[in-house]
């Protein structure tokens, strides 16, 4: 306009009259797209509720916008942004759900909606079954480690063993070959790995099944053992405030745990899911007397579901056998109390192993009411699978012996890229970096103040941007510098580079042991 000669004045006027259809024009779109964020709140509502997807179809079909007013509304003009409001001010209210209207047409075109609601037709069949994953993220994460770039070479037991007999283990510095690529923090969210326990515990409270309940909260307090079968390294103790975070939107579980004490060594966690609260915390006494180490959990395990049922647990004995002959293996035992605040509480028997042994691994136990009834009886093994029965199973020897048990976890099959750590499928992807998102989702790019991040697991809205950009990003970048999953040595055992690993982890340890608090990790080029 300057070019073509027009005054300033002129030129100002033609400019206040843009900002301003814009602006109409921005609150619209804002508008929309909390209709759109609360559209899809809608739906993860009644997915976890149970309700038929024909309502949900129903309210999207009943609202559902032409293509010729969406084009309409792309127009850049305030007067048909105002038609906007009148024409559909109407249809904005439904008479069962007032939430129920149609903003995803704004920002998906028409065969995108069409493929939407196609997915909420098959999920007929999960809502046909309470228990099942109900997240419609499907997030691709990874298989396997990572090749190793170096030979492991072989260490000496024996320089080690006659330093460190009968001290505490967590104050031993071992070589970094005794490792595996994830930290305690890290080992604690394994304990999660059948999470889905949880949540059908949480249906079975809700149609007051309470004794199916603690039937399963008791499977999901065995199932955190079954990971230990076969590993024969430890994790990393983690350094003093190092936190691991995790987001497993497929699962509907966040995670969050910390080192928050040195000596004792004191680990504490929280996680959310599905109707539920899990947190606990972690203080180890460990010994080792040469051939052997014995490690005595103290803390309590707290699950705390939705509708205020609370029960309390703590962890048994573990003993790693055979360190300098024979295989090595692990073994747990002694008694677990699942204690409940209301009707029901359990008590778990993991058997002692023996010489004689021909049925290893062995766990019992029942589930008795406040009167001290017992109501159920358990016997499986904590390295395959439980079972309950309203037999009593105190005498029985082996499941082979029960007749009419029915099953309540059982252990999911080996990883299909076994490695030398024996690490599960789901242990493999927690010190995973940057996985890619296999997320289908597009966004007319408007000026609006939210801003929407992709991350490795979890979709952010962060009210702070003045744009919408969809972007893959490294979770690198997203997560705190004590993170696990940035530590150098940690990094570089997982990327088989043991050189590397265990100067910096010698590193990192003597320097924490000289200052006394967290020394983080500042010299890391992963």
């Amino acid at each position: 306009m300057q070019q073509e000669g027009l005054n300033g004045s002129l030129i100002q006027e033609c400019e206040q009259i843009m900002l301003s259809e814009f602006s109409s024009y921005r609150k619209q779109l804002k508008l929309c797209y909390e209709d759109h964020l609360s559209l899809f709140g809608s739906f993860r509502h009644h997915f976890e509720e149970g309700k038929d997807a024909s309502i949900i179809q129903g309210a999207l079909t009943r609202n559902d916008f032409s293509s010729s007013r969406h084009g309409n509304f792309s127009e850049y003009s305030t007067t048909e942004s105002d038609e906007f409001e009148k024409q559909d001010g109407g249809e904005l209210t439904c008479e069962d759900e007032s939430t129920f209207f149609d903003a995803a047409d704004y920002f998906i075109e028409s065969n995108e909606s069409s493929a939407m609601l196609s997915s909420i037709n098959c999920g007929e069949s999960i809502l046909d079954n309470q228990m099942q994953d109900s997240s419609p993220l499907q997030l691709k994460r990874r298989s396997k480690l990572p090749e190793p770039t170096e030979k492991e070479r072989g260490i000496s037991l024996w320089s080690i063993i006659k330093d460190s007999v009968g001290k505490d283990l967590t104050r031993v510095c071992l070589p970094v070959y005794f490792n595996e690529p994830l930290s305690s923090l890290q080992k604690c969210f394994e304990d999660l790995e059948y999470s889905h326990l949880l949540d059908q515990a949480y249906q079975y409270g809700k149609v007051g099944n309470g004794l199916m309940r603690i039937l399963k909260v008791a499977a999901f307090a065995v199932s955190g053992y079954a990971s230990s079968v076969a590993r024969p390294c430890k994790p990393f103790n983690p350094l003093l405030g190092e936190t691991y975070e995790a987001d497993f939107p497929e699962r509907g579980v966040r995670f969050f745990a910390e080192k928050v004490s040195h000596h004792p060594m004191l680990i504490a966690c929280h996680c959310e899911g599905k109707g539920w609260k899990f947190w606990g915390d972690s203080n180890l006494k460990s010994k080792f007397w040469g051939q052997s180490i014995q490690v005595d959990p103290v803390g309590v395990l707290t699950v705390e579901f939705d509708d205020g049922e609370i029960f309390q647990w703590s962890k048994v004995t573990t003993t790693i056998h055979n360190l300098i002959l024979g295989k090595l293996y692990c073994s747990h035992h002694g008694t677990m109390h699942i204690k409940g605040n209301r009707q029901y509480s359990c008590k778990l028997k993991f058997k002692e192993p023996s010489l004689l042994d021909r049925n290893p691994h062995l766990v019992q136990g029942f589930v008795e009411d406040n009167d001290g009834n017992k109501a159920s009886f358990f016997i499986g093994k904590w390295d395959e699978n439980m079972y309950y029965s309203n037999l009593d199973t105190s005498k029985v020897k082996s499941l082979d012996q029960l007749k009419g048990a029915s099953l309540l976890w059982e252990k999911n099959k080996p990883s299909p890229n076994p490695t030398r750590y024996n690490l599960s499928s789901f242990a493999i992807t927690l010190n995973e970096l940057s996985p890619e998102l296999q997320v289908c989702m597009q966004i007319v790019m408007y000026s609006v103040k939210y801003s929407i991040t992709l991350t490795c697991a979890s979709i952010t809205f962060i009210n702070t941007c003045d744009n919408i950009e969809i972007a893959r990003s490294c979770l690198k970048d997203k997560l705190p510098p004590t993170d696990s999953r940035l530590r150098p040595d940690q990094r570089h055992l997982e990327n088989g580079e043991y050189e590397k690993a265990n100067t910096e982890k010698l590193r990192l340890e003597r320097r924490q042991r000289m200052v006394g608090t967290l020394p983080l990790f500042e010299s890391t080029n992963c």
